[in-house]
């Protein structure tokens, strides 16, 4: 490393702690294709990991609302809009595609969801599209998966979780009150609902019915959860986990279950 005078990173993010070890000083930045790459950059002498820096001098940055996701610009988050001389004017032949990218007012959206840091530094936190990738760069489809996973009888629910600073996939499954005794009576497991959903030998079971059914559905290796917790309590617009349409709200999800997600990708790494 004694030689090494420059290292520049691209499309994923760099582990904080990775930064802070290796280098006395770095820069993170963000941008896309579409706004010539870059939009902002670290300034000289903060050498903090875990943000993207502030507005480089050709771009002016927004949040907009994502309230299905409830981001609020109001609470200093939403989707990333770039405008400027960096942004591009379209992409070439595909004006639906365009229309879908750069607003009326010539504002790119980025599809990525951004945090006002206090010192007014830019955090990506999240997808728009719920379209993310793992630690070796595979994208994944939340969505799409949990589709196929409750194709498994004994299932009701299911949230697929992701980062993109890890290697695989956990879920958050919510077996189906009614089926659950009948499908762990055929695997010789008895017990009330909240007893069933503690066994560990039952949670076996259901996770191998899910990694079949997955593999009959053509979902591929990265696409397969490795670990799952089994909740009592539906997802549901009174506790604050659904959208009046019942449409999940991944975010509320995520911070509702941290501890039981952190808990899954340590296992899972002993």
């Amino acid at each position: 490393m004694d030689d090494l005078k420059t290292l520049q990173p691209t499309v994923f993010p760099v582990v904080p702690r990775l930064l802070n070890r290796m280098f006395d000083k770095f820069y993170e930045g963000y941008g896309q294709t579409e706004c010539t790459a870059g939009c902002s950059l670290s300034l000289p002498g903060d050498w903090t990991a875990g943000h993207v820096g502030a507005p480089m001098p050709c771009s002016i940055i927004k949040l907009v609302d994502v309230q299905e996701m409830n981001y609020l610009a109001a609470k200093g988050e939403g989707e990333v809009c770039v405008k400027g001389p960096n942004v591009f004017r379209g992409y070439l032949k595909d004006p639906e595609k365009t229309a879908e990218a750069l607003d009326k007012d010539g504002w790119l959206h980025t599809g990525d969801i951004g945090k006002w840091l206090p010192n007014g530094t830019l955090k990506i936190i999240d997808r728009k599209k719920h379209i993310f990738k793992l630690a070796q760069g595979e994208y994944i489809a939340p969505e799409k998966i949990e589709n196929v996973y409750l194709r498994c009888e004994a299932l009701a629910q299911v949230f697929v979780h992701g980062e993109s600073l890890q290697a695989f996939l956990v879920a958050i499954v919510v077996p189906d009150p009614e089926t659950l005794r009948h499908w762990a009576k055929k695997k010789g497991f008895e017990g009330s609902y909240e007893e069933l959903c503690k066994n560990k030998d039952l949670k076996k079971h259901i996770l191998e019915d899910m990694l079949r059914i997955g593999k009959e559905s053509g979902l591929k290796s990265f696409e397969q959860v490795k670990d799952i917790f089994m909740h009592t309590e539906m997802f549901s617009i009174e506790n604050g986990l659904l959208t009046p349409t019942l449409k999940a709200k991944r975010p509320e999800l995520r911070k509702y279950f941290q501890s039981q997600i952190d808990e899954l990708y340590a296992n899972a790494k002993m």
